[in-house]
C-alpha cells in the first residue's frame, strides 16, 4: 500500500464485456459509482479511455480489482488486472493497488436488486457498483493499514488514550 493513501482513487473492475468505475472524495473515505465503460470481448482493457476517465475525475490513483478464486488463488484473468496496475503507474506516475474483488460483483447484484428490484438492463449499474464495494473494501483496508503503522509507531497512544478515559 501506498504511504500517503488519502487522496482521490479510481476503481476499476474488469469485465469481459464492460469496466465497472468508482471514485473516492479526496481524502479517500467515501467511494460513489462513476459509471462504466463498454469493452470489446476479447480485446485488450481501454487504457486510454480508463486515462481519460481517471483525468475527467481527478484521480491521483487507481485500485484495481484482482480476480482471484475461492482460495485466494490467482485466476487466468489475475494477470490481465496486473499489466493493467502496472500500466497505468508507469503512465502516470500514480499508485496503482491491486485489490482482491472476490464477491464483489454478487455483492452489487444484491445492493441493485435491493434499491431497485431488477437488474435487467443494468448490468452497467452492477458493474459500477461492484467497483464501489471493491474501493470501499481499499479504502477501509488501507485506513486500518495506517491505525495499525500508527499504534506500532506510537505504542504510548493507547495508554494516552485510556489515561483520556478516567
Amino acid at each position: 500500500m501506498t504511504a500517503t493513501w488519502r487522496r482521490r482513487w479510481l476503481a476499476i473492475d474488469l469485465g469481459d464485456r464492460r469496466v465497472g468505475l468508482a471514485v473516492s472524495d479526496p481524502l479517500g473515505m467515501i467511494a460513489s459509482p462513476a459509471g462504466h465503460l463498454l469493452r470489446r470481448p476479447g480485446k485488450r482493457p481501454p487504457l486510454t479511455e480508463l486515462l481519460a476517465q481517471a483525468t475527467t475525475l481527478e484521480a491521483e490513483g487507481f485500485v484495481v480489482g484482482l480476480p482471484l478464486d475461492a482460495q485466494g488463488e490467482d485466476t487466468p484473468r489475475a494477470a490481465e488486472a496486473r499489466r493493467l496496475a502496472h500500466e497505468l503507474h508507469v503512465r502516470t506516475g500514480q499508485p496503482a493497488e491491486l485489490v482482491d474483488e472476490r464477491f464483489t460483483t454478487a455483492a452489487a447484484l444484491r445492493a441493485v436488486q435491493a434499491m431497485a428490484g431488477s437488474t435487467r438492463g443494468r448490468k452497467g449499474d452492477v458493474d459500477a457498483m461492484a467497483a464501489t464495494i471493491l474501493l470501499q473494501h481499499a479504502l477501509r483496508t488501507f485506513a486500518t493499514a495506517e491505525d495499525r503503522a500508527t499504534d506500532a509507531t506510537n505504542p504510548s497512544r493507547d495508554a494516552d488514550a485510556s489515561r483520556a478515559d478516567d
